[in-house]
């Protein structure tokens, strides 16, 4: 066929793919081609609640601490590594939904998902010590050593003063200028802002003075099998004196330490 017969069927071809690209964008496709995806290797698991909605994973001094979610089952609770077996917990008022958790000294702070509410806890007995308020929605939650860094299921990384608790910065999260949304459960690692993307097998690794995603972490096929619709991967957690990286989702009956290799 001589090349100038090719040309349609060329326009055919490259209109298909833009159609294609278009729909996965309208979908929430959330990475583009260009974008350097990496996968995992699991090194141990261990047994995790299956009846954990967790919202939050953290790994300080050599504990292991989740908060978890829904109306009159929220809880924030110290866990054996090992054994999954709650060492301690605190659980919330039934009108609070629990999200995200990090640690700031000897301090805990869960926030809640609708109820605009931050609660602070005593790190070693859980005694809940005071709260705050903010506007919006709460879900994830880290630090970076100066500030709270929190997300809401937007696009939108709120930096949070630790003393006046007041916003003192906001980072839109993009790939390549397009925004990121449904970030979810946060993790400051190495320098970056590491986040589950709800409903996706991926780990967002987020540059905090940009808000570039660097790239993504391909969770694929992690998830044990049988498990609901809700059982989305969400928790983060990193031991940085063992640089250990542990993830585990909703309702997961194991939780995974895993090592992050080329794809």
């Amino acid at each position: 066929m001589p090349t100038s017969d090719r040309r349609p069927i060329r326009r055919l071809l490259l209109a298909g793919l833009l159609l294609c690209a278009a729909i996965a964008l309208a979908e929430g496709e959330t990475f583009l081609p260009e974008t350097p995806v990496l996968g995992y290797r699991v090194l141990a698991s261990y047994p995790h609640d299956p009846s954990a909605f967790t919202q939050g994973l953290i790994y300080a001094d050599g504990q292991l601490y989740e908060g978890t979610g829904n109306y009159g089952r929220s809880v924030l609770r110290r866990v054996d590594l090992e054994t999954g077996r709650v060492e301690q917990e605190t659980r919330l008022e039934s009108r609070l939904f629990g999200e995200g958790i990090t640690h700031w000294g000897d301090r805990l702070i869960q926030l809640t998902w609708r109820e605009h509410l931050a609660i602070l806890y005593d790190r070693d007995s859980l005694e809940r010590m005071e709260t705050f308020r903010y506007a919006g929605e709460g879900w994830g939650l880290t630090h970076d050593g100066r500030h709270w860094i929190m997300s809401d299921g937007t696009q939108v990384l709120r930096f949070i003063d630790p003393e006046s608790h007041q916003v003192v910065r906001r980072l839109g999260v993009t790939d390549q200028g397009r925004p990121v949304r449904d970030l979810n459960e946060l993790e400051y690692i190495d320098g970056e802002v590491w986040a589950n993307i709800w409903k996706r097998d991926l780990i967002a690794r987020i540059d905090p003075e940009t808000g570039e995603v660097a790239s993504y972490l391909d969770l694929s096929g992690l998830a044990p099998e049988g498990l609901s619709r809700d059982a989305v991967l969400n928790g983060i957690a990193y031991d940085a004196r063992g640089e250990r990286l542990f993830v585990t989702g909703k309702y997961w009956p194991r939780l995974f330490w895993i090592q992050v290799v080329p794809r």
